[in-house]
């Protein structure tokens, strides 16, 4: 599975980054990078409880910034 990472700039210059085919995987940042680092540290949380939970068997995850 490959999660694609988007990312936007609010007007006070945080960054946001997002994950959106996992719902409400945001987060945000003073840098692009850091924003980045936040949101995967997020999805592999979100991603590691649907697997406890067994609603996801998932074999294999990346990471890809667009």
């Amino acid at each position: 599975m490959e999660l694609q990472i988007t990312f936007d700039r609010e007007e006070d210059g945080r960054w946001i980054a997002e994950i959106e085919s996992l719902p409400g995987v945001l987060a945000y940042g003073g840098t692009k990078h850091e924003a980045q680092s936040k949101v995967e540290a997020l999805a592999l949380r979100v991603i590691a409880d649907r697997i406890e939970t067994d609603q996801s068997a998932l074999e294999q995850v990346r990471f890809a910034a667009a």
